[in-house]
C-alpha cells in the first residue's frame, strides 16, 4: 500500500487579495517521482515554495509523514527532509565548490576549525557519482553554467533528504548528464527518497516520472499516471487549448554575408581558430556538447571575452569589439543564457529594465523621460503579450517566461541588425517557447539575421536555416538541407565526423 510522505488539505495561496493557488488536494507517496507541470504563473512554484517554506498558505493544511506542519520555514523543511533544487541558481560566486555545497552546514574538527578535508572529499565523491568534471576547488564564478547546476543537485543531494523537490534540473544539460541524473533520480527512488519533478520538457516528464499533475491558472486540472498520457495530452492540458505547429516555417536567407568570422580565437583558449558567415534574414544554429565553446564563440564577438586573434566584419568592414558597448552600438544584440545573472535586474521595474542598454534613446535635455519609457514598455508588452500586473510592476513579481520576454525586448530596443540569442527558451514553458519562436521569425522577416544557440536539438532543427556544430572551441562543422539532424548534429559534436569549414 502506498505511503503518503507529502498531503495537502485545500491549500490556497493569495497575494494582495489575487488568489494565485485554489483548493490544492494532494498525496505524494513515498519513492514516487511525481512529476508537476503547467505553464508559467501556473501556480507551480507558489506550490512548491509552501511544501518548502518559503511562503506560508493562505488556507489549508499541510503533512508531512502523516504529521500536520502548522508553520513550517526553510529551515524546518530541510531539518525534517526536505530539499530544493531552484531553477534560479542560490551560490555564491566567490567561494569554491565545496564551499558552496556545504555553506551553512558546514563539518567542523572543532568549536574552531572547519573540516575542509572532509567537504573536499565528500564533494570529490559527490561529482563523482554525477560524472562531472568539477574539482572541489574550482570557484563558482568561473565555472559554466551547467556545471553550476550539477553543483545545485549536489548541494541537494549532500544530505540525506525524504523529499527532494527538482525545478527545471535539466535546462543547461547535456543528453548525457540527463541520463546521469536519471539514473540517479532512480537509485534515490529505490531507496525511498520522493521527488518532485518541475520541468517544461514533457519528454522528460513522461520518461522518468510515475505520475503527472497539472496546474493552470492556480487551479488543479489533472493527476494521471503516465503510462495513461502522452506528451500531446500533457501540453494541451497546460495550455486548456489544442497546441499548433511548435515551430514557424523558415524562410531561405540571402546570400548577403551581414557577420564573417574569420580565425577567431580567445585570449582564455575556450575558442579557437573558428571561422563562418552569417547571412542577412538567416537563422543560424549553434549546437554541440556543454563546454564546446559556443557561449564563449558569442562572448568574444561581443568583446566580453578578449580575443587574441581573428577578423570580424559586419557588411565587409573590420570590426574591432572590445566591449558589449562597441557591440551593441555597431548593430549587435545579446540575449544571455543566465537570465539572472546578466540579463536583467529583478528589483528593477518593467521599464527600466528595458531601457538598461539604450537609456540614451530616453533622454531629453539631461532627463531621462519616465512617460517615454513607460509609453514604449506598453507597446513591448502589447505586441509581444508580455502577462504583468501593472507597468511598473517589478520584474521579480514575473514568471520566468515573462521575464525572459522582457530581457528579450530590452536588447531589440537597441534596434539591432545582428541578434545572438543564448539558450533563449531556457526554463521557460511550451506556450512562452513558440511566443519567443514566432519572434525570432518575425525578427528575421524584417531582415534581421540571428545566430540561435540552443541545447535543445529539436529547436535547433526546427528553427535554424544552417547549422554549426562546435567542439572543443572550433566549428567541427556545417549543416545545410537534409544534413541537419540529430544524428549527423551529435556525429560532429562528438568528433565521430569532421568537415572542413
Amino acid at each position: 500500500m502506498a505511503e503518503p510522505v507529502v498531503e495537502t488539505e485545500n491549500i490556497a495561496k493569495e497575494f494582495s487579495g489575487v488568489r494565485v493557488l485554489n483548493d490544492i488536494n494532494i498525496e505524494i507517496n513515498r519513492g514516487e517521482i511525481f512529476g508537476l507541470i503547467g505553464e508559467n504563473g501556473a501556480g507551480k512554484s507558489t506550490l512548491i515554495k509552501i511544501i518548502n517554506g518559503i511562503y506560508q498558505p493562505t488556507e489549508g493544511r499541510f503533512f508531512f509523514e502523516g504529521e500536520e506542519v502548522e508553520k513550517m520555514d526553510p529551515f524546518r523543511a530541510k531539518e525534517i527532509g526536505i530539499s530544493t533544487i531552484p531553477q534560479e541558481f542560490n551560490l555564491v560566486d566567490h567561494l569554491n565548490v565545496y564551499e558552496n555545497i556545504f555553506l551553512g552546514q558546514e563539518y567542523q574538527k572543532n568549536a574552531l576549525l572547519l573540516d575542509r578535508k572532509r567537504m573536499k572529499q565528500m564533494t570529490q565523491e559527490l561529482m563523482e557519482e554525477l560524472e562531472a568534471d568539477i574539482s572541489p576547488e574550482d570557484r563558482i564564478g568561473e565555472i559554466s553554467v551547467a556545471q553550476k547546476q550539477m553543483v545545485e543537485i549536489a548541494k541537494a543531494i549532500a544530505y540525506e533528504s525524504k523529499l527532494l523537490i527538482m525545478d527545471e534540473p535539466t535546462t543547461v544539460l547535456t543528453s548525457n548528464e540527463i541520463e546521469v541524473l536519471f539514473s540517479l533520480m532512480r537509485d534515490l527512488s529505490d531507496q525511498g527518497v520522493t521527488i518532485v519533478y518541475i520541468s517544461h520538457k514533457l519528454r522528460e516528464v513522461k520518461k522518468i516520472c510515475n505520475r503527472v499533475m497539472v496546474l493552470r491558472d492556480g487551479e488543479f486540472i489533472s493527476l494521471q499516471s503516465t503510462d495513461e498520457v502522452t506528451e500531446h495530452d500533457m501540453a494541451n492540458m497546460m495550455v486548456g487549448r489544442e497546441l499548433n505547429q511548435m515551430f514557424p516555417e523558415t524562410t531561405p536567407p540571402e546570400e548577403e554575408p551581414v557577420l564573417e568570422v574569420k580565425g577567431l580565437s580567445s585570449r582564455d583558449g575556450r575558442v579557437e581558430n573558428t571561422s563562418f558567415q552569417l547571412k542577412k534574414g538567416e537563422i543560424l544554429g549553434f549546437a554541440g556538447l556543454v563546454g564546446a565553446g559556443r557561449t564563449e564563440l558569442a562572448e568574444t564577438i561581443l568583446g566580453i571575452r578578449e580575443k587574441k586573434e581573428g577578423e570580424i566584419l559586419i557588411k565587409g568592414e573590420k570590426l574591432e569589439v572590445s566591449s558589449p558597448r562597441q557591440a551593441v552600438d555597431n548593430g549587435v544584440a545579446y540575449l544571455p543564457e543566465d537570465r539572472q545573472s546578466t540579463g536583467i535586474i529583478a528589483n528593477f521595474e518593467v521599464p527600466k529594465n528595458i531601457t538598461l542598454i539604450s537609456l540614451q534613446k530616453y533622454i531629453r535635455n539631461f532627463l531621462i523621460s519616465r512617460k517615454r519609457e513607460k509609453d514604449k514598455t506598453q507597446d513591448y508588452i502589447d505586441e509581444f503579450n508580455i502577462q504583468v500586473p501593472s507597468v511598473d510592476s517589478k520584474l521579480e513579481t514575473l514568471s520566468g517566461g515573462n521575464q525572459q520576454k522582457v530581457s528579450l525586448v530590452k536588447s531589440l530596443d537597441t534596434e539591432p541588425e545582428i541578434f545572438i540569442f543564448d539558450e533563449p527558451t531556457r526554463g521557460i514553458d511550451i506556450s512562452a517557447k513558440m511566443d519567443i519562436f514566432n519572434f525570432i521569425n518575425e525578427l528575421v522577416q524584417s531582415g534581421i539575421s540571428v545566430i540561435f544557440i540552443s541545447s535543445e536539438l529539436e529547436e535547433i532543427i526546427g528553427m535554424a536555416n544552417r547549422v554549426a556544430v562546435m567542439r572543443e572551441g572550433s566549428i567541427s562543422g556545417i549543416l545545410e538541407g537534409d544534413e541537419i539532424t540529430e544524428e549527423r548534429i551529435m556525429y560532429h559534436a562528438t568528433g565521430l565526423e569532421t568537415r572542413a569549414v
